[in-house]
């Protein structure tokens, strides 16, 4: 990152703009494109999904973008979030590293997704939105999205994938008593919920399909706009707190970052604490995405353009990407079951500036379950596919003698899947890798576009 972030943040302060990461890319991303036509998108063929500000903000080539004072009322509820030494992991490993964990279990609705659903609340609010659609996975960007619209008077529907709205209840009923009208997706609601129920009853869902039906709920009603947990820039942008804090709370602590990790699925996450701490010059830390084996986007995908959604009515994006009408298998960190991952990211993956590392849901929960036992957290399964990474960096440490200083991202608590655990438990979960002609089937329906993969 290039340019002074200090006047942003004073100890113990919230920063005051968000970081666009895109004003400094050495290389220009490809354009998103329209999903009818495929020729590259402009403002106007946004504004039926999303309100002006959240459009400019899209597009936006500068470089800081100020938190307005309603949304920093908002943010002080439980920001700045703690950055933690992570003493006792490090000795259970053991490990000459040095592990540091940002923790945004601490937010009212126990992750990192208000940072940004709060930010488009009060946008969507200011620009005259009555009402927002939108998808969720685990439930943890519905359960921020419902409570940010409660604080600013907005209607909340979510789509919820199926699989998850049947593994966590308590999600559901926590956007529910936010307001919240929460519906199982597929659905009968839409045409395209219908049309995949019609060919196939028991659907699990993904979120490729719960996005699809959220952006056909939203084109259909004028009073009402489309909201995204991940992904697009203005999303990223909106997570950035996290590193910007993250980097303050480092200086203060007297500490450089070896390593980044961040959970991955769309890359809301991985981008907010990873991009205010990635040297754009190579001279910086290593910045690992950590994803699900059973959904490889980054480490089995490609780098093409496809569609957002399953249905193909989202905007086409150049991503990595499974293909949109891959259907990850029912693992249980629902808000990594997504089939592509956000542009800005797959360009840094693509260029080299950032790697990824696949994680078995096993790992994982070996992971997490250590860290709960160490650290007195239980982490989302989402987060935990980080900490298997961070462990083995540790060890890897440890082998080579080396003192690295670690930071990941814990982006939730666990508290709403302890079906999870307890299925790990009892030894009821079990690894899978989809069969390399599956993938190969999903990514022949990509769309056809020129230089596109």
């Amino acid at each position: 990152m290039t340019g002074s972030i200090k006047y942003l943040l004073a100890e113990n302060e919230i920063p005051t703009a968000w970081y666009n990461l895109a004003a400094d890319l050495p290389f220009r991303p490809n354009p998103p494109l329209h999903p009818r036509t495929l020729e590259p998108l402009g403002p106007d063929d946004l504004a039926t999904l999303f309100p002006p500000s959240l459009i400019e903000q899209e597009m936006t080539s500068r470089r800081f973008v100020d938190i307005p004072g309603e949304v920093l009322d908002v943010y002080r509820l439980w920001r700045p979030t703690p950055l933690v030494r992570a003493r006792r992991l490090e000795r259970a490993l053991p490990t000459r590293a040095r592990i540091y964990y940002k923790y945004e279990g601490v937010s009212p609705a126990g992750s990192h997704k208000p940072n940004t659903a709060v930010a488009q609340a009060h946008y969507n609010h200011r620009d005259g939105t009555r009402r927002l659609t939108t998808e969720t996975g685990a439930g943890q960007w519905g359960s921020a999205l419902a409570l940010a619209c409660s604080f600013f008077g907005l209607e909340c529907t979510v789509y919820m994938v199926r699989i998850s709205y049947e593994q966590k209840p308590y999600r559901k009923a926590f956007m529910r008593v936010h307001g919240a009208d929460v519906t199982p997706s597929p659905s009968s609601r839409t045409a395209c919920g219908r049309a995949i129920l019609e060919d196939q009853p028991d659907s699990p869902g993904s979120l490729g399909i719960a996005i699809s039906e959220a952006v056909e709920d939203a084109a259909g009603d004028p009073r009402a706009c489309y909201s995204l947990g991940s992904v697009l820039n203005h999303v990223l942008l909106h997570q950035t707190v996290i590193g910007l804090e993250t980097r303050r709370q480092l200086e203060m602590a007297g500490e450089r970052p070896d390593a980044v990790v961040g959970c991955f699925g769309g890359g809301s996450n991985f981008a907010g604490l990873a991009f205010p701490l990635l040297s754009l010059d190579g001279t910086g830390p290593q910045v690992i995405a950590a994803e699900p084996a059973a959904c490889p986007t980054l480490t089995r995908g490609v780098y093409a353009y496809d569609y957002g959604d399953a249905a193909g009515i989202a905007p086409v994006a150049h991503m990595f990407t499974l293909g949109h009408s891959f259907v990850p298998p029912r693992i249980h960190a629902g808000g990594l079951r997504y089939h592509g991952a956000a542009p800005l990211a797959s360009a840094l993956l693509h260029h080299g500036l950032i790697s990824a590392r696949a994680v078995g849901q096993l790992d994982a929960f070996a992971a997490a379950s250590l860290f709960a036992r160490t650290e007195g957290i239980l982490p989302a399964p989402e987060s935990a596919h980080a900490i298997q990474v961070v462990v083995e960096l540790a060890r890897e440490a440890e082998r080579e003698k080396t003192e690295p200083c670690i930071v990941f991202g814990l982006s939730g608590h666990g508290h709403f899947d302890m079906g999870a655990y307890e299925a790990y438990l009892d030894g009821l979960l079990e690894d899978y890798q989809h069969p390399r002609e599956e993938i190969e089937r999903a990514l022949a329906q990509l769309p056809q576009v020129a230089g596109g993969r």
